[in-house]
């Protein structure tokens, strides 16, 4: 009876596999398909070179819970117009990389590290200078990647929650069920299967272990994710280690590359990285604010 029950706790919590619905290629970008070797199965991506012609920064994008590295293609053209190589990921259980028993976000992270070897073995890419973007959980787990990797010079995290236990809550809530009766043991459960603390893996607590540049981009009106642990995290960041960005929309990432936000981003990747194109930068003015409204 217990089996039953956490395979049914698992299958509940599993997330869908979307297919993709555009390519880099239908964009007009040159992209190789990669197939990245990791210990628990071979992850796909797309690889976009910059449009240079000696190595170039890189950074890996990988999208959300649910979604696809063809969800995160908003990203490409202002990280590829500012001279940025990138490499859009599939993590595990999702798009087109292999399956697994489930997915967590640790094992985001672990997906997001498989991403940054592998373009440190790029000659067109300079490995000095490789930066994460992730949306959502995988915010959350590219803040926790660069607790592990000091390589990472810099991380973009959008809409990402403070704490998994409050995502956690929010839907047992949506799908009715009690925590004083049932919800505790499932999140006791889904701890024990992903082998980490929700506190342990928490944004909030790996944002204050970082050693990069961090900007934090939220919509106003996001519904998924309150506004209110973007002040979380803000709060819980080194000051002037990290920035925030909000912008108009909810929780979908595209509401972020607007023209009028570009800017901002781009210019914030240059801040971390400190030489674009050979030429080395004076420091910038922050293009938004350290304190969130």
């Amino acid at each position: 009876m217990r089996y039953l029950a956490h395979a049914l706790i698992l299958r509940g919590l599993r997330a869908p596999r979307l297919p993709h619905l555009q390519t880099p290629a239908d964009q007009g970008y040159r992209c190789t398909e990669v197939r990245l070797p990791t210990a628990r199965g071979q992850l796909f991506a797309w690889f976009v070179p910059a449009n240079s012609s000696g190595p170039s920064p890189a950074v890996v994008v990988i999208h959300g819970w649910g979604a696809n590295a063809s969800l995160m293609l908003p990203a490409l053209h202002p990280l590829h117009s500012a001279g940025y190589a990138v490499l859009l990921v599939d993590a595990l259980c999702h798009g087109q990389s292999d399956g697994a028993a489930f997915t967590s976000l640790p094992r985001f992270a672990d997906d997001i590290a498989a991403g940054l070897d592998w373009l440190k073995e790029q000659p067109s890419v300079d490995a000095a200078r490789l930066a994460i973007m992730g949306h959502s959980v995988g915010a959350g787990a590219a803040l926790l990647c660069a607790t592990r990797r000091p390589d990472v010079r810099a991380v973009i995290s959008m809409s990402a929650f403070a704490h998994p236990q409050d995502i956690m809550r929010s839907f047992l809530q949506e799908a009715r069920i009690p925590y004083l009766l049932v919800g505790w043991y499932v999140m006791r459960h889904v701890q024990r299967v992903i082998g980490a603390r929700f506190d342990d893996i928490a944004p909030v607590k790996s944002i204050r272990q970082l050693h990069c540049p961090v900007l934090l981009v939220h919509g106003t009106e996001d519904s998924v994710v309150p506004i209110s642990d973007l002040h979380r995290l803000m709060q819980a960041g080194a000051a002037g280690q990290v920035q925030c960005l909000c912008v108009n929309g909810g929780h979908d990432p595209s509401a972020a590359f607007e023209a009028a936000d570009l800017q901002a981003l781009t210019g914030f990747l240059q801040q971390a990285f400190g030489v674009v194109h050979g030429r080395e930068l004076s420091p910038l003015r922050k293009p938004m604010s350290e304190q969130p409204a």
